[in-house]
């Protein structure tokens, strides 16, 4: 229930930054997408159901203040924190560097899936205006404020995990 409890305010925090903060640093219109870096994080340092979760209630803020119907982010950060997750019985958390390159790949798949769920079904073919305007930037700026995000949401899980670890210790 901690854990939970930790994530959710990781994924406030990181609502927050990513809508306050982060709004007055845009570059080009782009803002970086830390919904998404909690997201992978959770998946990587928790496991997939603990992913898909935080995937969840990530992606349901998402549509609640900035889509236009119910379910569609939800069901991608799931995705997302679900397919990242996968690699938490592969790799270690503190892996930086692996865990920032998931980050990365989960952005660009999560940008190139959001044009051809909400553009290309529509008949809008801009895909190259799309890649380099919209996709790149945003991984790159993603990417870079992960750098800095993902060693304090690792810290964080961890002091969480030796809090739970010392209570559980005063019932042995």
């Amino acid at each position: 229930m901690r854990k939970f409890l930790a994530t959710f305010l990781m994924i406030l925090v990181c609502y927050l930054l990513q809508t306050t903060v982060f709004s007055y640093f845009r570059f080009g219109d782009i803002v970086p997408n830390c919904l998404l870096i909690i997201t992978v994080s959770s998946g990587i340092m928790r496991g997939d159901r603990h992913g898909l979760l935080a995937g969840f209630v990530c992606g349901l803020l998402v549509d609640i203040f900035f889509g236009n119907f119910i379910g569609f982010y939800a069901i991608l950060y799931m995705y997302a924190g679900f397919l990242s997750g996968i690699f938490h019985k592969i790799y270690f958390p503190e892996n930086m560097l692996f865990s920032l390159g998931v980050i990365t790949g989960v952005d660009f798949c999560y940008g190139f899936l959001v044009y051809v769920l909400s553009f290309l079904l529509r008949s809008r073919f801009a895909f190259g205006y799309y890649l380099l305007h919209i996709i790149v930037p945003e991984v790159i700026y993603t990417s870079i404020v992960a750098v800095f995000l993902y060693p304090v949401i690792l810290k964080v899980n961890m002091k969480v995990d030796d809090i739970i670890q010392g209570s559980a210790k005063k019932f042995v």
